[in-house]
């Protein structure tokens, strides 16, 4: 089997699901977040702070090279999407699922959430604005869309095992 690379704006439910369906489909989790935190030896947020979002992206592309090309689940940040080059080597190197929330939604989950560095001041309007500037490319780059908009991450898993085959 291919990897299967989830991606999605933060709150889309990618870590959740990548676990889930990883356990369901008998392969590997990865998680490029946690990937890049052991890379780099701090937090995103740390890296945020002291390097830049300009450092983190180059550290997430590093990382996104290193996953394995077959039999892994590979859940991604939201930001993934944003280099042409991520978008293009997670293409052909697997199937790519859009994990696709209402942006009310996905502000509801992030309610509390201080772990998100795009997000720390006027949240509401960032995300907005991040969101709707990253839709195209979610969609663009994905081979799959799966709304998990009101759904369990049971539900979720189902339908993408369902829409691959």
């Amino acid at each position: 089997m291919n990897a299967i690379y989830l991606i999605g704006f933060m709150g889309a439910g990618k870590t959740s699901v990548s676990r889930k369906l990883a356990e369901a489909l008998t392969v590997t989790h990865f998680d490029t977040d946690l990937e890049i935190v052991e890379a780099a030896g701090k937090s995103i947020n740390d890296i945020f702070a002291s390097d830049g979002e300009a450092k983190f992206r180059e550290i997430e592309s590093a990382v996104l090279k290193t996953m394995p090309q077959y039999d892994a689940v590979i859940a991604t940040g939201g930001g993934v999407v944003l280099a042409e080059e991520n978008r293009r080597q997670m293409r052909s190197n697997g199937t790519v699922i859009f994990l696709y929330a209402e942006i009310g939604e996905i502000l509801q989950r992030l309610e509390g959430d201080h772990s998100r560095p795009l997000l720390h001041e006027n949240k509401l309007e960032a995300a907005q604005s991040l969101y709707s500037s990253r839709l195209p490319l979610y969609r663009q780059t994905a081979h799959y869309e799966i709304d998990t908009t009101s759904k369990s991450v049971s539900e979720i898993v189902k339908e993408i095992i369902v829409s691959m085959n």
